[in-house]
């Protein structure tokens, strides 16, 4: 049998919904605000693409909630090599289980977690073993993952199969939470780690917004403020674009987080799921949204607070898409992508989009989900 790993932050993503952008230092606030765990069911879904070759594969991972459970439960034949000195799980962990399938020599190591984990794999050392990340955390701003859970599983059934021969060396980067809730986002790159080389199935690094696009930005904003109807609340999503429609009204904003504008004014600002759902029931609501500079996610990147539960509440159609042209350039013809965690929710918000790019400017833009991957031809 063929041996992969299989490693799961447990807690990754825990404090996204609940608007604390990320578990970091703060999982006792995100338990006390109700937030359960997305991680294990994320490598579930990854793990069902490799189900039709669950005779051959054997899962080595640790102890219950790293890996074990998930793994039985997918039907898996799975060998415990690493169990926790405690219940509750650490990036220690993370680093001891990587270690121990070094050295089980393991062909492939799948991990559910977000930049975090990435980080924990390069303290442990994997070398040339390749990984693939199953995005899973707030901020996965790292090459090394996939777009989706479901291409996590494709590119590793890619691999594994051969059809996927070829790996390379991609980059690890990470922010500091602290600063990540100050609304401060400073990059920095923390090593390397090798993946399967998979073009559409892993994204590409966030890139920031160059300050040369202030102007198109602001001409973004005029426009969609122009648009906006009296008695409706608009969501604004993170990002410098979106920010610039608070600051020409001359409100507060939140750069990484969700803040609603009703009649002009600012009525909530950093809100959480729980906020959102209340004030959908109250108002007739639209939804903002820029994509994530150089990755392309409207949904399921830095606002889980934009949770299946709310979109529901929201109509596709009343999605706002907002983005300056340079920033479409980026992309170079790929999709929008959206990840929000439940593909029912995804497929409705897929398909083509009108796109804001300035005053009375408009592209449609195609929105792809984990369901209906984009792979190029190149």
């Amino acid at each position: 049998m063929r041996n992969i790993g299989l490693i799961i932050n447990p807690i990754a993503g825990m404090g996204g919904r609940v608007g604390l952008k990320g578990t970091d230092g703060v999982l006792e606030e995100a338990l006390l605000r109700g937030a359960i765990p997305s991680a294990p069911d994320k490598a579930m879904r990854a793990l069902g693409k490799l189900l039709s070759q669950k005779e051959n594969l054997r899962i080595l991972t640790g102890e219950g909630e790293l890996g074990e459970r998930i793994s039985g439960e997918s039907g898996f034949v799975t060998k415990v090599v690493y169990r926790p000195a405690v219940t509750q799980t650490s990036g220690a962990d993370t680093v001891g289980l990587a270690q121990a399938l070094v050295t089980e020599q393991v062909e492939l190591i799948l991990f559910a977690g977000g930049d975090g984990t990435a980080r924990d794999l390069v303290a442990a050392n994997v070398g040339e073993t390749p990984v693939i990340g199953i995005p899973a955390g707030v901020k996965v701003h790292s090459p090394v993952f996939a777009t989706h859970p479901e291409t996590a599983g494709d590119l590793a059934f890619r691999y594994l199969s051969g059809k996927s021969k070829r790996k390379r060396e991609t980059e690890v980067l990470d922010i500091s939470e602290r600063d990540y809730r100050a609304g401060n986002v400073v990059t920095e790159l923390f090593g390397y780690l090798w993946v399967p080389d998979g073009v559409g199935l892993l994204q590409n690094r966030k890139a920031p917004s160059p300050a040369s696009e202030a102007s198109a930005q602001r001409e973004i904003a005029l426009e969609l403020i122009a648009r906006m109807e009296p008695g409706v609340a608009y969501l604004l999503g993170p990002g410098t674009t979106t920010r610039e429609i608070s600051r020409l009204l001359d409100q507060p904003f939140t750069l990484l987080g969700i803040d609603v504008i009703l009649d002009n004014k600012v009525i909530l600002t950093d809100a959480s799921e729980q906020q959102l759902l209340q004030l959908c029931k109250e108002y007739p609501c639209r939804l903002v949204l820029t994509p994530t500079g150089g990755q392309g996610f409207l949904l399921g990147r830095g606002n889980q607070q934009l949770s299946p539960e709310v979109l529901e509440t929201i109509r596709p159609e009343h999605m706002i898409v907002i983005a300056t042209t340079g920033k479409l350039a980026e992309l170079q013809h790929r999709p929008l992508l959206i990840d929000t965690g439940d593909l029912t929710t995804d497929d409705a918000f897929t398909g083509y989009t009108r796109i804001i790019t300035g005053f009375s400017s408009t592209v449609v833009y195609p929105i792809s989900s984990g369901s209906t991957p984009y792979i190029s031809n190149s």
